[in-house]
């Protein structure tokens, strides 16, 4: 309806003609703009609520039950018993085979780690962007036209309590890689140095960057095959990985902490320091 209308058009008031015509969408969407409209509103296309059971009448009478109308229609297990007769092999205990809180600063051998230096005062995490890949956005140029490079996200304050602005480059440093730098191994290193993205999103006090980023190999650097150089291209090695920083388990002394049930590593319980390049 009108009110509804009305909604949609003062809550895009602020994007520009770029990002937001009204009158070009409506052209584009023809009869079906108020739908359009309806749908963007509310965040998607919902059923009624007269449908989510087969017999509404039960749900209303004494029993206060009914069947649902759409149905999941397969078990879920809320206890695994392959999970809890299999053991964690550092610790030689058995998995709980349901649902619980482990602490994110646990080692191998089971022992919690305290928090690190206080003056490494930010937790550091990652995310996937959902444009970009893990290995195959250096090669697809396409995916690198819409988003080149990727960023150190930092919450607004944070940014500001260091004097900090968009597009300023920073190292990030840990108390396990005080350098702030990937040893490649082959006598070369690479600066885990990003650009600044100054945001209102993020958790104060946590930092993120978005994998796919940072590169020193998938053609990013010349390389030597039978004397012949072959060049690289310097915009595939964009941005920045800093994987590098992340916590150490010290029982295990050459990767990451781990979460000893799914196999992943642990990307969430790094304390860094940004220092302005």
């Amino acid at each position: 309806d009108s009110q509804e209308a009305r909604t949609f058009l003062a809550s895009r008031l602020h994007l520009t003609p770029a990002v937001f015509d009204p009158n070009r969408w409506q052209r584009i969407a023809g009869e079906w703009w108020s739908k359009v409209v309806t749908v963007l509103n509310r965040g998607g296309r919902f059923q009624s609520y007269e449908q989510a059971y087969q017999d509404l009448d039960l749900l209303l009478g004494t029993n206060g039950s009914a069947p649902l109308g759409v149905r999941y229609g397969r078990q879920i297990n809320m206890y695994l018993e392959k999970t809890a007769s299999v053991k964690n092999s550092g610790t030689g205990e058995k998995l709980a085979g349901y649902a619980r809180y482990l602490e994110p600063g646990t080692t191998y051998d089971g022992t919690i780690l305290q928090d690190e230096k206080d003056d490494f005062d930010l937790k550091l995490i990652t995310y996937r962007d959902v444009r970009h890949t893990k290995s195959r956005t250096s090669g697809n140029y396409w995916l690198l036209a819409t988003m080149p490079e990727n960023y150190v996200l930092m919450n607004a304050g944070d940014a500001d309590v260091r004097g900090l602005r968009d597009g300023d480059e920073v190292r990030i440093v840990s108390p396990d890689n005080p350098a702030g730098v990937w040893e490649l191994g082959n006598n070369q290193t690479k600066d885990m140095i990003g650009k600044i993205k100054v945001v209102q999103g993020m958790r104060p006090g946590v930092i993120s960057f978005s994998l796919s980023f940072g590169h020193w190999a998938y053609g990013s650097r010349d390389v030597q095959v039978d004397g012949i150089t072959i060049k690289g291209e310097p915009r595939r090695g964009t941005g920045l990985n800093a994987n590098a920083a992340m916590r150490v388990d010290p029982y295990l002394k050459n990767t990451t902490l781990s979460d000893t049930v799914g196999g992943s590593a642990v990307f969430y319980d790094t304390s860094v320091k940004v220092e302005k390049v």
